[in-house]
């Protein structure tokens, strides 16, 4: 019989530990191993443990030539007091096994390289240093009480802070994407670029789109 007795339940802590990239994989995947503290005395039976990821922009400096990259993110660097706000990441869930007194697990976060992202958008266009994350918990916890099994909700002010290194970022998508970059577009301008391509007798992409800036470029001189 699955009872709630709030006031017996696990005290959960949690930190970020560390990051690392996940090398074989569907998609481009980041690692992040998580440390959770049990700061009661009640057995886990397990944990639906599910994480919103949000990025702190305003927690870190940027060299003028990132403030000239991010533009578009945030706009011009003199309304950054205003505008250099908060934002999310990403959302991810993890299954956390029985413990007693603490555990470290991994947690998977898929990565996009989708530019039509914000978030993709803000990554790419830092040089180096950190990115501050906040990672805030929520889910359930499932724990052996006095009345056999148990279950309770993860309090909603559970988060823990973390920064990122530049280069993971820039790791991963060079692990899964080397040397290029993935853009996303209509299907009537594909035809038009597949179009162009076909006529001018074009072996790859790539080439179709630097002899379209080429003309451009030339145009404009």
């Amino acid at each position: 019989m699955v009872q709630y007795r709030k006031s017996t339940a696990p005290d959960l802590q949690f930190r970020v530990e560390g990051v690392e990239v996940l090398e074989y994989a569907a998609i481009p995947t980041l690692l992040f191993r998580l440390g959770i503290e049990n700061a009661g005395v009640e057995p886990v039976r397990s944990v639906a443990l599910r994480t919103q990821i949000r990025i702190a922009p305003a927690q870190r400096h940027y060299k003028a030539d990132e403030q000239e990259r991010l533009r578009e993110v945030f706009g011009e660097a003199s309304r950054w007091g205003e505008t250099l706000k908060g934002m999310l990441w990403t959302h991810t869930a993890v299954q956390v096994p029985a413990f007693s007194g603490s555990i470290v697990v991994d947690m998977p976060v898929h990565c996009t390289y989708d530019f039509d992202v914000v978030s993709t958008k803000y990554f790419h266009n830092l040089e180096d240093g950190e990115i501050p994350l906040e990672f805030l918990f929520s889910g359930t916890v499932f724990y052996a009480g006095d009345m056999g099994l148990q279950v309770a909700q993860i309090s909603w002010d559970k988060e823990a802070p973390f920064r990122m290194p530049v280069r993971v970022w820039k790791e991963v998508m060079a692990h899964y994407f080397p040397n290029s970059a993935w853009l996303r577009i209509q299907t009537d301008t594909f035809d038009r670029l597949y179009g162009y391509k076909t006529r001018k007798g074009l072996p790859t992409w790539e080439a179709a789109l630097e002899r379209l800036l080429r003309e451009s470029e030339e145009g404009e001189g």
